[in-house]
């Protein structure tokens, strides 16, 4: 694959994951867990279907070797998928994009203990301006009290980063691979909870509809973009286009849907996406031009 085939295969997961804030607004009834189980019922088969094609049953074959990794990788995106439907529900779409945009550098720091690399010095500086950018934006969320929407966006970064060191620990698993033993994780785990709430998984047909919707193409379309076109860009420049998806997604709800944030919360974004953005930069500057993501 070119490195422009790749930039563009990037940028179209990017703009398919912007999408979701928007689509979360057009369920009425569902709740966070039934989105959960319904959207990924629409990912799972896409994603299985992207695997098959790959490399056949060999796969599949690896992911019943990667262990504590793998279960690692799969309670990791339960956590980041369930943060972010609920921030999604309990706030506003920039808060909880901006918010989710921290798993980057929460990895970062993650790294040193678990994967021994070191925090280079830009990092940490990175790592106090984003800092300042959530305690701005979670101090408003608090105010407002839209707080447990904050944490839940926090969680979900959190569980995402989770999710990257367990895949970069195992030769067993790739980005595909994780999210599809994430996505049955997911569905199981939000049987569970329904079920012990007292819940049921069926919700009106035009809610399950639309999560599934949202996991086939949004989610699973859109990794299987990310995945094939990350092979053939630099990691520090992977880094920058990310940054599409949290750009995009709170002007489709302003524009289509007239929703707006606090001034606080475009603050506070601004010193997130600004120590995002030059942490991406000095690591496309350290590692060169030539360096791909494996």
């Amino acid at each position: 694959m070119t490195y422009r085939a790749g930039i563009g295969l990037v940028v179209l997961a990017g703009i398919l994951w912007s999408l979701m804030g928007l689509i979360i607004r057009l369920i009425d009834e569902a709740n966070t867990w039934q989105v959960l189980f319904w959207r990924s019922a629409g990912m799972v088969p896409v994603l299985f279907w992207v695997l098959s094609r790959r490399s056949g049953g060999a796969r599949f074959a690896r992911l019943k070797s990667s262990g504590w990794a793998g279960a690692i990788a799969a309670a990791g995106l339960v956590a980041a998928f369930a943060g972010a439907i609920y921030a999604l529900q309990a706030t506003t779409v920039a808060n909880a994009i901006f918010l989710y945009s921290a798993a980057s550098l929460f990895t970062a720091i993650l790294a040193w203990p678990v994967l021994k690399e070191p925090v280079q010095p830009a990092t940490w500086v990175a790592i106090a301006l984003a800092s300042l950018g959530i305690f701005v934006m979670v101090r408003e969320g608090l105010a407002i009290g839209a707080g447990d929407g904050n944490i839940a966006a926090l969680v979900s970064a959190a569980g995402f980063s989770a999710f990257t060191l367990a895949v970069r620990h195992a030769r067993a698993l790739d980005l595909a691979s994780g999210v599809f033993l994430g996505g049955l994780a997911s569905m199981a785990v939000a049987a569970i909870v329904l079920w012990g709430q007292g819940d049921s998984v069926l919700v009106p047909a035009r809610d399950a509809l639309i999560a599934m919707a949202m996991g086939a193409l949004v989610l699973g379309f859109g990794m299987a973009c990310y995945t094939a076109g990350s092979r053939a860009v630099p990691a520090g420049e992977l880094a920058l286009l990310g940054l599409i998806e949290v750009l995009l997604a709170p002007l489709w709800v302003w524009a289509l849907l007239g929703e707006t944030a606090s001034a606080g919360t475009f603050a506070g974004g601004a010193l997130l996406l600004a120590a995002i953005t030059g942490n991406a930069l000095w690591l496309s500057r350290r590692r060169g031009v030539g360096a791909v993501q494996a």
